[in-house]
């Protein structure tokens, strides 16, 4: 909503936060590192005087400058508890639900970080802890030390990376799974049919899966997802989310919009039901590994799954 995608327009999106609120959505993610920490003024704007039964949930840990200059990863215990208190500031709240580490810094042990999260528990000012983009080991640990409640990672038909280990550990530990992107940083929606469809200075372009080459080849994945939402009578973006929502109640995926159409189509698509032959075609043609292309730039990806 607040410019790493598209062209901001905060009206339509808090509208569309209220929108989101009238049909029965209760979560919604935010993080100190989005446009920093201007997309959590935003959501204050929008959740004021309606904060009652939502889930705020905000990250900590992806450092940015004042005009988004990326600072590296912080997870020293010592700014754990100044992170959170700007980020409640600028939220206006007095609790954050759901409080994730944005990225695991691997030059503090992880038992450092979350002891220093559990405190904000301990004070009230958090309920429940989160990591995002964190590896096995990092999981077990983090969760000895303190229960951790959700991972949010990518997690799509076009990137299943976690299913093979990921998964398997977070049910057998009772953690939820948040993932995000969902639809594919929208490409999964069948928005684009060319590259020039996103505007210049969109963060897409910097991705190795939109970029030329691997866009071109990515567009035949959709063939299968339209095939499923022609026969279904809905939108390919709602096949990829009814895809998710088919993988277990243990599942919330976080689509983000700033319209309101969309937030109107995506809610819709929890009242889908894929059949069994649709999940199976969707699963055939989008196996583990078939996206071309990473799904960050290579210097980003060195932060995941640590």
């Amino acid at each position: 909503m607040s410019g790493e995608y598209g062209v901001p327009n905060d009206p339509e999106s808090i509208a569309t936060v209220h929108r989101a609120i009238e049909l029965g959505v209760n979560l919604f993610d935010t993080s100190d590192a989005y446009s920093a920490g201007r997309n959590e003024e935003l959501l204050a704007k929008a959740i004021k005087g309606k904060r009652d039964g939502l889930i705020i949930a905000s990250k900590f840990g992806n450092v940015r400058g004042p005009n988004g200059e990326r600072g590296g990863v912080n997870g020293k215990p010592d700014y754990v508890p100044k992170a959170c208190e700007a980020s409640l500031k600028r939220l206006g709240i007095d609790v954050i639900d759901l409080y994730y580490q944005h990225r695991v810094d691997r030059d503090v042990p992880i038992e450092d970080t979350v002891g220093a999260m559990s405190r904000l528990v301990e004070q009230g000012k958090v309920r429940y802890l989160g990591l995002c983009e964190a590896g096995p080991d990092t999981i077990k640990r983090a969760h000895a030390t303190h229960p951790i409640a959700a991972l949010e990672s990518e997690y799509s038909l076009w990137t299943r990376d976690l299913e093979t280990e990921i998964i398997p550990l977070l049910r057998k530990l009772g953690i939820s799974l948040v993932p995000y992107s969902p639809l594919g940083r929208g490409f999964l929606s069948g928005a684009f049919s060319k590259r020039e469809d996103l505007i210049p200075g969109d963060r897409r372009h910097d991705h190795p899966r939109f970029q030329e080459g691997n866009f071109e080849k990515n567009l035949d994945l959709l063939k299968p997802i339209e095939k499923v939402a022609r026969a279904n009578g809905c939108t390919q973006a709602q096949v990829a989310i009814a895809w998710l929502l088919s993988r277990g109640g243990d599942l919330v995926p976080i689509p983000g919009t700033k319209r309101r159409t969309y937030i109107e189509q995506n809610v819709a698509a929890t009242e889908i039901a894929l059949s069994p032959a649709d999940i199976d075609v969707l699963d055939q043609a989008l196996p583990p590994g078939v996206t071309a292309g990473l799904r960050y730039p290579e210097f980003q990806m060195k932060g995941m799954g640590i």
